[in-house]
């Protein structure tokens, strides 16, 4: 039953990272994910096999300590971008602010609603709130990791001096494979732990300031 309440909270919430990427990209003058018709929250065009189904399902099958999933890519041109560099590093961190701001949100929902309701218990509504906050939290952490394809790792490359940029870039073509050794290691548990303790702490304010806590 919470798998059934998890799923599509985290297939929305990786949906949103996408569409987000795409409609900043529209903003900063690229067409590309409108023209393929990525601005929809309609799942369908964002489905990866691997990322959005198999991979999520090997973790919740392995009970791993985390759920991570992605959408398929959203498609976007940096040439068409009004200023390179900035609109580009723009475009990376929109999905990872969309995941904040759900995280938020949903924090809000389960202070307000707990409140409202303080004996509703872990009914559904409150589970998958819950997963909201868990799971856009995770996602928004570990896409701010400076490892290719990894949004952080476009934002870390357009912040370096040209030289060092280079020398990064370089990197690029294998990072796939770190990130999956680094997840395979438990590497990315811990260099992810303070980050997400750190908006957890954030978070509780929140609820803190509702009066929930």
């Amino acid at each position: 039953m919470e798998i059934l309440l998890m799923v599509p909270v985290l297939l929305f919430s990786v949906i949103a990272h996408e569409v987000a990427h795409g409609y900043v990209a529209y903003l900063c003058g690229d067409n590309t994910a409108k023209y393929q018709g990525r601005l929809t929250f309609n799942p369908v065009p964002h489905i990866d096999l691997f990322g959005t189904i198999i991979f999520p399902a090997l973790l919740l099958i392995t009970h791993a300590p985390i759920l991570i999933g992605w959408a398929k890519p959203v498609p976007i041109n940096p040439y068409n971008f009004r200023n390179q560099r900035r609109d580009h590093v723009y475009v990376s961190l929109a999905g990872v602010t969309v995941n904040l701001a759900l995280a938020v949100v949903c924090t809000i929902l389960y202070g307000v609603y707990s409140n409202i309701f303080p004996a509703s218990g872990n009914n559904a509504l409150v589970i998958m709130v819950m997963y909201g906050i868990q799971i856009n939290v995770v996602l928004a952490v570990f896409n701010l990791m400076p490892i290719p394809p990894l949004d952080g790792s476009w934002v870390l490359y357009h912040v370096l001096p040209d030289s060092l940029a280079e020398v990064y870039k370089k990197l690029f073509p294998y990072g796939f494979l770190i990130l999956m050794l680094l997840l395979m290691t438990g590497v990315i548990n811990a260099i992810m732990g303070p980050a997400m303790r750190l908006v957890s702490y954030f978070l509780f304010w929140i609820l803190k300031s509702i009066g929930n806590v």
